[in-house]
């Protein structure tokens, strides 16, 4: 089961193509804060990346960065230079007829690749939350380079492939994929120095199976027993290595989970509400709608006319 990939696809991750910047030294442009992540990919050139708090850092081709909770951050190429404020009238001013953004120099040319995520407003979200406020990977590096350089080549193609067939779904597709690479490659590389999370839990290779079980048969009726012989391990070994990576018990983690799904369920679908809490693993519609109710802060119904409501 893959746990990343249901997470994120439970919690609504939508990528977007923001812009293709073609630059040529000498520019410095801020990008204010944003409602969900921003991501940048270096193709040609290079330049540099500074955010409040940190040292400016020199990007290369092949460089990504990820911010997942879209702070507000400067491109350039001098660290010194005076910023522009990336907003709207600067973006008219600088679009071409085929949508790519370009600022003209007597420099060294520089092309970025710059997207988003969006998500739905709310609590943090489930896996960009427990990320750091940026995430800077090198395709250079020797363990995970070659593989995410394939997928960022593939992007760049459909970017300049435009008004080819499908290029807008498959650059789409391209950055759900690259999402994924970049957290794998900062789970391989992040240690324990992470809080306690499920997405910690998946560095442990015990706790990694005991989650993917979880997901896979939600709604089955799990003691901490049959979790613990479905991963071979004694019960006081599974409570232990699990609280310790993921912040919570194995049991605790379920109800949790159940009840995302059961409100996905219940935004997405028009199936019973008894029909939902049986298929999330609940015998009985009264305990479903008290155990839901004290996470999401209103009934099960109440909670469905309310999410169909803003939607509209």
């Amino acid at each position: 089961m893959d746990v990343l990939g249901d997470v994120l696809a439970l919690a609504r991750v939508d990528a977007s193509l923001m812009a293709t910047f073609d630059a040529r030294a000498p520019w410095a442009i801020e990008l204010p804060a944003r409602q969900g992540a921003a991501f940048h990919a270096i193709v040609a050139g290079t330049c540099w990346f500074t955010t409040d708090g940190a040292p400016p850092r020199q990007l290369a081709p092949g460089d990504l960065v990820l911010l997942p909770a879209g702070a507000r951050h400067q491109l350039a190429t001098d660290p010194d230079l005076p910023t522009r404020r990336f907003d709207e009238n600067l973006k008219r001013s600088l679009i071409q007829p085929d949508g790519e953004l370009v600022i003209d120099g007597p420099g060294a040319r520089t092309r970025i690749l710059c997207a988003g995520y969006s998500y739905e407003a709310g609590a943090s979200h489930p896996v960009l939350g427990l990320l750091p406020p940026v995430l800077h990977v090198a395709t250079a590096q020797p363990d995970n380079g070659p593989w995410l350089r394939s997928v960022l080549d593939l992007l760049a193609h459909e970017t300049r492939s435009h008004t080819a067939t499908g290029s807008g779904t498959a650059a789409l597709r391209l950055l759900d994929l690259l999402l994924i690479h970049v957290v794998r490659v900062w789970l391989d590389t992040a240690g324990n120095s992470m809080d306690p999370s499920w997405l910690r839990g998946l560095r442990d290779p015990l706790t990694a199976k005991a989650l993917a079980a979880l997901h896979e048969r939600p709604g089955h009726d799990w003691t901490l027993d049959s979790l613990a012989a479905t991963v071979n391990v004694s019960r006081a070994t599974l409570a232990r290595r699990f609280t310790h990576h993921v912040g919570e018990p194995p049991l605790t983690y379920l109800t949790r989970w159940r009840l995302d799904l059961a409100a996905r369920k219940l935004r997405d679908t028009t199936a019973p509400v008894a029909a939902i809490a049986h298929d999330v693993g609940y015998t009985s519609e009264y305990a479903f709608n008290r155990a839901f109710t004290r996470t999401h802060g209103q009934p099960p119904g109440r909670y469905r006319r309310h999410t169909a409501t803003e939607r509209m």
